[in-house]
């Protein structure tokens, strides 16, 4: 499997590029199989999440074409409404396509999904969904099976604001005519980007003025064409990535209010950071980084996501700092690969007290997660030495081309494969 090695302690420098949304492209794309009409689809990341829906789609039916971030998704016969659990176990966001199958054939059998192993992220929530919209619900081994007569209008209340089950619920609802009421929706910026593909798709969807998701199901859908939103992880991990190597970095083509908790953060954390109307700046100062807590939440607050990279800078703080994980249990496994590499950080339960220390030294780690494996090629690039992260895989889910864009930044890291003695 490739791994990264990493020599570290050099500052980031220069301009990098954001990517398209993974969080944004991979609904998106499941949102393709609501409409038998072509659909085009640009600023779609090369990432291995986006090539395993891409397999998904292919397998249900569909024709892709994806070259130069540009996905076309076009008919190819009649659609399946199930999925192999060998496709399936690759990746959760392989659930979401049950809203679109039952909406359009009154079936679909899905596995229970994968993914990262950052918590048990139950799926109750999208049956529980299906359910109020006339849908029964079973689970046979190890298969969701959700069929129904009809399906009808309903209104849905989320027992939490659930990404996958707002995308799942939304598209669902989008082919049952009707008016279909969802509240305490996720307000996250990439489930705005999937309505705007919607809306170009035909469908009728407002937000009222208590946030809640109107949505007025139509007979059919049809193609359209639609280029997705920046990443704001990505986006923020640069942020963070530029200010723990006491760095000064332009994220250029991103949305800087996607992460404007982020942004307050980092300046409360004594870092001078620009922001331009799609661009931030984070440049280091000579003083210490100060220590700063944080609380992940629902959108906008603090995200889970960018909670391992904010704990690799605050390793390096003056001072002590908490960071308190309320949306994932187990998804601090992280921590154990930074102690390693010189870090002070003890977890209980859903909080984590990082006490800095003045550097991090170079270490074999393995990343076990998405987030967290971009935590530990943060902290190589700040430690002194030669850093190897195994499982680079987890990474390649969710940062398009990171060995480049850190090496045009003056990283020095590069990709390779110990079992193919390629390095």
């Amino acid at each position: 499997m490739d791994r990264f090695r990493i020599n570290g302690g050099k500052k980031l420098h220069g301009i990098v590029h954001v990517s398209g949304s993974k969080n944004a492209a991979l609904p998106i794309l499941v949102a393709t199989l609501l409409t038998d009409e072509p659909c085009v689809l640009r600023r779609v990341p090369n990432l291995r999440d986006v090539r395993t829906t891409l397999k998904i789609l292919e397998y249900l039916g569909k024709k892709v074409i994806y070259e130069n971030n540009t996905a076309t998704i076009t008919a190819n016969g009649t659609l399946k409404n199930d999925l192999p659990y060998e496709l399936v176990k690759q990746m959760r966001a392989s659930f979401w396509v049950a809203g679109p199958l039952l909406s359009r054939f009154l079936k679909a059998e899905i596995p229970l999904p994968g993914g990262c192993a950052i918590g048990v992220r139950p799926v109750d929530i999208h049956l529980k969904g299906f359910e109020k919209l006339g849908a029964v619900c079973e689970i046979k081994g190890g298969n969701v099976l959700i069929h129904a007569q009809k399906l009808n209008p309903a209104q849905i209340i989320l027992r939490f604001p659930s990404v996958g089950a707002t995308q799942n619920l939304l598209m669902c609802a989008c082919l049952i005519e009707g008016e279909t009421t969802l509240e305490n929706v996720a307000k996250e910026p990439e489930i705005d980007d999937v309505i705007c593909f919607l809306k170009k798709m035909g469908a009728d969807i407002r937000t009222d003025d208590k946030g809640r998701l109107i949505v007025r199901g139509q007979k059919s859908l049809h193609g359209a064409e639609h280029t997705v939103v920046a990443d704001r992880i990505e986006s923020g991990s640069f942020m963070l990535a530029a200010a723990a190597t006491r760095g000064d970095v332009k994220i250029a083509n991103c949305v800087p209010e996607h992460n404007a908790i982020l942004i307050n953060d980092l300046r409360d954390a004594g870092f001078t950071v620009e922001v331009e109307n799609t661009a931030v700046r984070v440049r280091a100062y000579e003083g210490d980084i100060k220590p700063v807590d944080v609380r992940t939440a629902p959108y906008p607050g603090f995200a889970t996501d960018l909670q391992a990279p904010w704990m690799t800078l605050m390793t390096l703080c003056n001072g002590t700092a908490e960071v308190n994980e309320d949306i994932f249990e187990n998804r601090f496994m992280h921590a154990p690969e930074l102690v390693r590499m010189g870090a002070k950080i003890s977890t209980e339960k859903s909080i984590a007290r990082i006490t800095g220390v003045k550097e991090l030294s170079a270490a074999h780690v393995q990343s076990s997660d998405l987030r967290g494996g971009f935590a530990l090629v943060m902290a190589g690039l700040c430690a002194q030495g030669e850093t190897e992260v195994e499982r680079v895989y987890h990474i390649d889910r969710g940062y398009e081309n990171l060995e480049q864009k850190l090496t045009a930044l003056g990283a020095d890291i590069v990709r390779f494969n110990p079992d193919k003695n390629d390095f």
